[in-house]
């Protein structure tokens, strides 16, 4: 096992009813800007159970978060709060609405020249303004970690950033939220977080039995309860575990003391960027062909996932590799979300588009071993086509 620091301090509230007890978790006589997306909360009640909870505190509204969140609209928002003194911040949605909050905070106290900065020049950041975060939607794993991913659309880029200072203070966690979501969405959650795991668990064995066997449990709750959230989005039981599967996979303790990948996640990146493709989807176009290409370096990994996750054992190792591939490309493929750049009608120009775009930033060195280069990232890709 690898040396590891972990070090997570959000406060999860979990359960039925709990957005009343966010007033508890706010300092008295905060100003609170409350973010949110397109406005579904609106229609499934949570918005109102907030401004209930929040009758003791000045709140001024922020709507209109997109979906990978744009850079152009958050800084709408830091002008805003800045000129009207916001000094708490509640995001209340799903992992988009929560990056994008991580950003308006941690911009908030920037003091560079361009808050992009953050995210294109990988500006440290040492302090931010303090939020919390109502989840309505199970996917990302936002509401526990301290990490964002977000879009400039002027110039079709997308970074990710994070530092120890853009945690929430606290999420609430509350499985009805999540009962009128459409299915696309939870399917999108069930391979997001998926990948997650993936991520952090399909590398190289560095004798870290507890966080694999920790890895394969959520891979196994996804495996079983995701199927079961498509088809009964309102059984409380189901979302529930799904909502914290989602949670876990990405809070930090199934990655402690060993080696990570994240290849998967900054090339499907690109094609977010460029196609608006769902961030999930694009996750599913690119593992299965990342798996192929490096399933050297990953065997031992592959092998030891296909057996305890799906129960592949038998046959040559040959065999056994292509069948949990096989395995984890059907599963993508039942909850709805197509694993080929054909089936979202792109082709060979957006991967020339990408390697030139990792060309000029100078990008190398990918994946848990740094060995996937841009001629890499090229191969990968028209293995997806």
């Amino acid at each position: 096992m690898n040396n590891f620091t972990f070090y997570n301090p959000v406060k999860i509230l979990f359960g039925k009813g709990q957005i009343s007890a966010i007033a508890q978790e706010i300092p008295a006589g905060s100003r609170v800007m409350m973010t949110y997306g397109g406005g579904s909360i609106k229609k499934n009640g949570v918005y109102e159970q907030v401004m209930e909870a929040l009758k003791g505190f000045e709140v001024l509204e922020f709507s209109g978060i997109e979906p990978n969140p744009h850079y152009e609209t958050l800084m709408q928002a830091v002008d805003i709060a800045k000129r009207q003194n916001i000094d708490f911040f509640l995001a209340v949605g799903g992992g988009s609405v929560i990056d994008g909050t991580k950003f308006i905070v941690a911009a908030m106290e920037y003091e560079g020249e361009e808050p992009w900065d953050i995210l294109a020049k990988h500006e440290r950041i040492t302090k931010a303004a303090p939020f919390g975060a109502v989840l309505t939607l199970p996917a990302t794993g936002s509401e526990m970690n301290s990490g964002a991913v977000i879009n400039r659309v002027a110039t079709k880029e997308k970074f990710s950033f994070g530092s120890p200072v853009t945690f929430p203070k606290f999420s609430v966690l509350d499985p009805e939220t999540t009962f009128t979501l459409p299915v696309r969405q939870i399917s999108n959650g069930v391979v997001d977080a998926f990948s997650h795991v993936l991520e952090q668990y399909l590398t190289y064995p560095v004798n870290a039995p507890l966080q694999d066997r920790m890895a394969e449990a959520v891979l196994l709750t996804l495996k079983e309860e995701g199927p079961k959230a498509v088809k009964n989005p309102d059984d409380y039981d189901t979302m529930a575990n799904f909502m914290w599967a989602a949670t876990m996979a990405l809070n930090g303790v199934i990655r402690v003391g060993v080696p990570t990948d994240w290849a998967t996640h900054y090339i499907g990146h690109e094609l977010t960027a460029l196609h608006g493709i769902d961030h999930a989807r694009t996750l599913a176009i690119v593992f299965p062909s990342l798996m192929r290409y490096k399933i050297g370096a990953k065997k031992e990994k592959l092998l030891q996932y296909g057996e305890r996750v799906w129960g592949v054992d038998s046959g040559t190792e040959d065999e056994r590799l292509e069948a949990t591939i096989q395995a984890t490309i059907a599963f993508f493929e039942s909850l709805g979300v197509k694993t080929k750049l054909s089936d979202y009608e792109v082709g060979e120009d957006t991967i020339e588009t990408i390697v030139q775009r990792f060309e000029e930033r100078g990008v190398k060195d990918l994946g848990e071993r740094s060995d996937i280069q841009i001629q890499d990232v090229e191969q990968i890709l028209k293995l997806s086509l």
